[in-house]
């Protein structure tokens, strides 16, 4: 059986080790290969299933992981989840009850993940709706496409605010290294907890550790106005930082933004992220998103037709 390598955290000691864990495709054909109930199946119990199943040794099932102040599995939540979540992206499984149900398996596999499409529009259907329109082939292609971005951004922002604060921040550390930033994932660091003095997470900003830039993370619904921007900003001159980001999933009011202008010099730079940015930049990373359908649109090479001469 292939294995990754795995960091792991024990909280008796603080020691750091790593720990051999199933490989994604392995995970991946065991969660396929589970018998799935009528009702479906909840992570916790295909986890049981698949300790069973990958014969793990005590220190595989019993390793943990630090995320913030919580201490958590890793064979659950960083073997087992992540693959979940993938096979849902792809639409080998689904949650017809809605996030944070069980997951049955898809039927017919090509089903997407955005909740409220049925399925991706036939090129040659889009096609034909623009000649009707009086639109051109790639005019009604384009349209559709946004149609399908925006629908994927709004599921993306929903399954964020499903999911808890710590998941979040975890999100968000993922989707910077995605990015360029860090370096490898176990290079940053999310470490909110209570009485964090506005911190989130920090990360790298080059791979050689240069600099490094500080992260808020806020998972709300109403707009993010001045204080907690202040105190952002705040918590890194308390630190002697000079650069910040902060993320969230909601929008920003225009009182964050006026006093995010009015403090962004040379020597202190801050970021803001809202939702739309946020879903976004992850579907251009493939940060919890993966490709379903891809087409591919071609004309004619005028080129290649011309013949010497002419």
């Amino acid at each position: 059986m292939k294995m990754v390598t795995k960091t792991a955290f024990d909280p008796s000691t603080g020691e750091v080790y790593e720990v051999e864990m199933p490989a994604p495709e392995e995970v991946e054909k065991g969660i396929l290969g589970l018998e799935f109930p009528p009702e479906g199946i909840r992570v916790r119990d295909a986890v049981a299933q698949l300790t069973d199943k990958f014969q793990l040794s005590d220190e595989q099932r019993n390793a943990k992981y630090k995320s913030g102040s919580n201490i958590l599995k890793v064979f659950h939540l960083a073997v087992v989840q992540p693959e979940f979540t993938r096979l849902l992206g792809a639409g080998k499984l689904a949650q017809p009850g809605g996030s944070k149900t069980p997951y049955v398996l898809s039927d017919p596999p090509s089903q997407t993940l955005i909740s409220d499409l049925t399925s991706i529009p036939d090129p040659s259907a889009t096609i034909e709706k623009g000649e009707r329109t009086g639109q051109t082939a790639e005019q009604s292609i384009e349209e559709n496409y946004q149609q399908i971005q925006g629908a994927l951004a709004a599921d993306l922002l929903q399954r964020i605010k499903d999911n808890s604060p710590a998941f979040f921040e975890e999100l968000v550390i993922d989707l910077l290294v995605a990015m360029g930033y860090g370096g490898s994932r176990e290079d940053a660091e999310a470490v909110g907890r209570s009485g964090d003095g506005g911190i989130d997470g920090i990360i790298n900003e080059d791979v050689l550790g240069l600099d490094v830039i500080y992260v808020q993370a806020k998972r709300w619904q109403a707009d993010v106005g001045e204080p907690p921007v202040r105190d952002f900003v705040g918590a890194l001159q308390g630190r002697r930082a000079r650069k910040g980001i902060f993320i969230t999933t909601s929008a920003f009011a225009n009182g964050a933004k006026k006093y995010v202008s009015e403090v962004d010099t040379k020597d202190t730079k801050i970021v803001l992220i809202d939702g739309r940015q946020l879903a976004q930049f992850m579907i251009d990373h493939n940060v919890g998103v993966s490709v379903v359908k891809s087409y591919e649109i071609k004309r004619v090479d005028s080129d290649y037709f011309a013949e010497e001469g002419e």
